[in-house]
């Protein structure tokens, strides 16, 4: 799933970037994540997804599509599980802004963030809500959670488990994207119920999961990770077939602008 495409601009020379700028200024990043995912799963599982998600659906779309970020915000983990590598929510807020800021100093005019890993959701929106402010007329940015697309993505996502992590879902698509790195035999002991229904307080997941897993990967199948992954690559596509052509409801004579304490 890693084959390499004309839209992936990892692989390109920067006279093709700029190419292909000259044909659509919206840039496509992936977020994905380094961290433990229950006995069954690869610790890479929330990237491998990100990537393989958005190399399908850039291409369908034709846009580009920046390297995938796998080191990003899963704090919530804590230190119990060997496997996770995690920055602090701020400073993965100042990494995506960063990011921005350089995409837009480099051409691009569009950012759109394709997130497979709950835990970056929170920064995500900080990180928008300033770059939208900050780069006001000058670089549009939007975000999508992968599991939550349409209502029948999320559906799938969320029948073993709401507070999703290593579930039926992740291995659904895991062993359609990478069978080789699902451990079979640790499948059956990787299923682990969702304690979160009805609590008011937020718990990292050493405080609410045994076996760093929320769901039952052991309900997992090769056929339904082809279906569902055919379902968000298509979903995923047409966001980006919008995300080409809209711009701000309203015309820049009517914007204002960020007040100067805002930068400081």
């Amino acid at each position: 799933m890693t084959m390499l495409n004309r839209y992936c601009i990892e692989s390109l020379t920067w006279p093709k970037v700029q190419a292909l700028q000259a044909e659509c200024t919206l840039l496509v990043l992936p977020l994905g994540a380094t961290e433990q995912h229950g006995p069954a799963l690869p610790i890479n599982t929330d990237t491998v997804i990100a990537d393989a998600l958005c190399r399908d659906a850039c291409q369908r779309a034709q846009v580009a599509m920046a390297p995938v970020i796998p080191y990003t915000s899963s704090a919530a983990h804590t230190d119990k599980w060997p496997g996770t590598f995690s920055q602090t929510p701020l400073s993965f807020i100042q990494t995506l802004v960063q990011y921005a800021k350089w995409a837009e100093a480099t051409g691009w005019k569009k950012l759109y963030i394709v997130n497979a890993h709950a835990g970056n959701d929170a920064p995500l929106r900080v990180a928008v809500d300033q770059v939208r402010i900050e780069l006001m007329g000058r670089l549009q940015i939007g975000f999508l959670n992968t599991f939550f697309i349409t209502p029948e993505i999320e559906a799938h996502f969320t029948q073993d488990a709401k507070d999703l992590h290593a579930n039926k879902g992740e291995c659904d698509l895991m062993l359609h994207l990478a069978p080789d790195t699902v451990d079979l035999d640790a499948l059956e002991s990787a299923d682990d119920p969702d304690r979160t229904e009805d609590l008011i307080f937020s718990y990292p997941v050493s405080q609410t999961s045994l076996t760093g897993g929320t769901g039952y990967p052991s309900r997992g199948t090769a056929a339904d990770g082809q279906m569902l992954f055919e379902k968000m690559c298509l979903a995923i596509a047409a966001k980006l077939e919008q995300a080409k052509l809209e711009q701000a409801p309203l015309a820049e004579s009517e914007w204002g602008s960020a007040p100067d304490a805002f930068y400081s």
